[in-house]
Parts: structure tokens; sequence; C-alpha cells
């Protein structure tokens, strides 16, 4: 039960990362309302590179979503629903938790159950793929 434990930190480490990546990336770019809209800024090709660095963050737009990395080398990937919303799935908790200081590898399936622990704070919005609850 302990690696659920631990798979459970990880998820609420991913949450809290990705939090503060939209509070970093909100005031280094006011006309920024939401994270997603780091994608429309990109696609018009007059706000921001498709790479770059904002802040303490490096970042790097990719299909329906942004890879950003801390200056201590912490990743949080996160997609966007065509809603705006922040969606993750297994992969970017796993690649989150093995980009920490103290890299922690955790199987999908202890983070299954850890997601499934976490609601109604987070919501599969389709299968394997969540959101934090609004």
């Amino acid at each position: 039960m302990e690696r659920v434990g631990d798979a459970r930190g990880l998820v609420l480490g991913y949450v809290d990362a990705l939090n503060t990546v939209d509070a970093a990336m909100r005031a280094a770019i006011p006309s920024l309302e939401r994270l997603a809209d780091v994608l429309g800024l990109v696609r018009s090709h007059r706000i921001i590179n498709r790479s770059g660095r904002v802040g303490t963050y490096s970042y790097s737009v990719h299909g329906a979503g942004c890879r950003f990395v801390s200056d201590d080398g912490i990743e949080v990937d996160v997609d966007f629903a065509p809603d705006g919303s922040e969606i993750f799935d297994l992969w970017r908790l796993r690649w989150y938790g093995l980009s920490l200081p103290e890299p922690l590898d955790v199987t999908d399936q202890d983070l299954r159950t850890a997601v499934r622990s976490l609601q109604p704070l987070l919501t599969e919005v389709r299968p394997g793929w969540f959101s934090v609850a609004s």
C-alpha cells in the first residue's frame, strides 16, 4: 500500500506543480487568462514562439499541449481539451515523477489507484485522461 501512497503524493505534486506553472505563466504574460491560451499565443506567431523561456520555465508547445520544465528540471507536460481545460494521462504523471530531484518511478496500476482515490478532486474526462475538477 506504500506504493499507492507514493503514487498519490506524486499525483498531488503534479497538480500542485501544474498550478504553479499556471500562476508563473500568467504573471509573466498578463494577456494569458488561462494556461491553454499559450496555444493561441503560439499559433498567432505574434506573441511567443513554439518553444522558449518564460520566467523560471522553459516551454515547448506540442500538438494539443505544452511541456514546461522548471529551472530545477521538473517536467510538467499537459494537454488542453477543446474547452481549454488542462488534461493529463498516466504517461505525463510518470514523466513528472521521473523528473523530480529524487525520482519517483511508480507503476501505471498504482497511478490508476491513486487517481481513483483522489476523486472528486480529479475527474476522468475520457478513458485514461484526467483533469482537476472545477
